[in-house]
């Protein structure tokens, strides 16, 4: 079961310049910070709320075409679910399509990648347990 809404992306073209309007222009906080295989993975939220935002270098997305360089970004959607296999068959049953045969493992957790019928990435994602 789907439990609440992880990560809303915004495309940045620097993303240092970024977290300097979003923590001391807007007052958010930092939350996560550190280099991925796909870019670094930068968030910043409002204190208290579960919500984050992913401030992702648009370099890593832009002029491509949905089918293409799919690893290069996240998905617009991020999804956090109890249980990413058990979503992920249900989802799968229901006719969505998903980028890989089965939810992959990351140091973070469980993530599967969905499509929409427009071609828009979702992703799901289960935060590893401490």
């Amino acid at each position: 079961m789907l439990t609440k809404i992880m990560y809303v992306t915004v495309y940045v073209t620097d993303q240092d310049r970024a977290l300097g309007f979003y923590t001391e222009g807007l007052g958010l906080e930092k939350r996560v910070d550190f280099p991925g295989p796909d870019g670094r993975f930068l968030t910043v939220g409002v204190p208290d709320s579960p919500v984050q935002i992913l401030l992702w270098s648009h370099a890593a997305a832009a002029g491509q075409p949905g089918d293409a360089g799919q690893r290069a970004a996240p998905g617009p959607l991020i999804l956090e679910s109890d249980d990413v296999r058990k979503d992920f068959e249900l989802m799968r049953r229901r006719g969505v399509v998903f980028e890989q045969s089965e939810p992959e493992d990351y140091p973070f957790g469980v993530r599967a990648e969905a499509v929409d019928p427009d071609g828009n990435r979702v992703s799901l994602r289960q935060p590893r347990k401490p």
